[in-house]
């Protein structure tokens, strides 16, 4: 997604705050989700090997010590290398449907600019599928790129868009996805049920970042929610059940709970502290240490 104006980045992850003045108080909805996060281990350690065995260097470097260091240091970060290039192509194609609706909306836009940076890439297949999909579905959109509020629980994002699909109201949140071998785009997570009914689930929306103005949330009244994956060789668009919105919103709820408990422990501060050595002559005599006394036991009234 794009960078929202009031999103910032903190050591307890990305946070929101309700002005360009103030200082960040609530997490995002992506930094709440993240507190569920499975472990990638196993991902890593395959990038790792997969960047050794591709390595052009890897043939030259075999029985030099010093180069095969180098081999393997390249490779430490492959899962950060990739992670990264795909945030940034993310970023791309979220700019560039944002553009869209803006033109759609006659208001100031950089589609041009957008696609451009797609093409420079050789990404430009997405853009084009994207234009497919808008134009097939007729999307009439409402408010791209829109920043909410919920107080209660203590939380802020950014939804992708707010538009209309087939007469029906719809919070939109698109997923840049690679195509797998049957040239289709891979399928989403089900972690997006969740950010989109946080998003549903807004108290207000932002109306001006500078001014740190809000108005109640419009949007949140049984909304058609739809995850977007957007591909290079199609866009496949998801509905979330809404027999389990219920559900993914106390996961979220619980979730928020943990990233609260995690900054407290965090900011409680030092977990460990170090134990010196006793004073000279202050270790007891063998035999005269206070023996420890059970803790006593409250009598009951009658006899079971």
């Amino acid at each position: 997604m794009t960078e929202p104006a009031l999103a910032h980045a903190t050591e307890y992850g990305r946070m929101y705050s309700r002005s360009l003045s103030e200082p960040p108080t609530v997490p995002s909805i992506t930094t709440v989700i993240a507190q569920g996060s499975t472990s990638l281990d196993g991902w890593h350690s395959y990038m790792a090997a997969t960047a050794v065995v591709k390595d052009p260097k890897l043939s030259a470097a075999l029985g030099n010590p010093s180069a095969l260091r180098s081999v393997v240091k390249d490779a430490s970060s492959a899962s950060e290398r990739y992670r990264d290039a795909a945030a940034e192509r993310g970023t791309r194609v979220h700019f560039y449907a944002e553009q869209v609706a803006l033109r759609a909306l006659d208001r100031p836009h950089e589609l041009e600019r957008a696609r451009e940076d797609l093409a420079a890439r050789g990404e430009h297949q997405f853009a084009d599928r994207f234009d497919e999909w808008w134009k097939l579905y007729e999307v009439q959109p409402i408010a791209p790129e829109i920043t909410v509020w919920n107080a209660e629980v203590g939380y802020a994002g950014t939804l992708d868009l707010v538009a209309r699909i087939g007469g029906r109201l719809c919070l939109i949140d698109y997923k840049t996805k690679k195509t797998d071998r049957d040239g289709q785009v891979k399928p989403l997570d089900d972690k997006v049920v969740m950010q989109l009914v946080a998003g549903m689930k807004a108290q207000e929306s932002l109306v001006d970042a500078g001014a740190g103005t809000w108005e109640p949330w419009a949007y949140g009244q049984e909304p058609l929610l739809l995850g977007v994956a957007v591909g290079q060789t199609e866009v496949r668009p998801m509905r979330a059940n809404p027999a389990v919105l219920p559900q993914h919103w106390y996961k979220f709820c619980a979730l928020r709970r943990v990233w609260q408990t995690s900054m407290d422990a965090v900011s409680a501060g030092r977990a460990l502290l170090p134990v010196p050595p006793p004073p000279v002559g202050a270790h007891a005599a063998p035999g005269s240490e206070t023996p420890i006394q059970p803790p006593a036991v409250p009598v009951s009234g009658g006899a079971n």
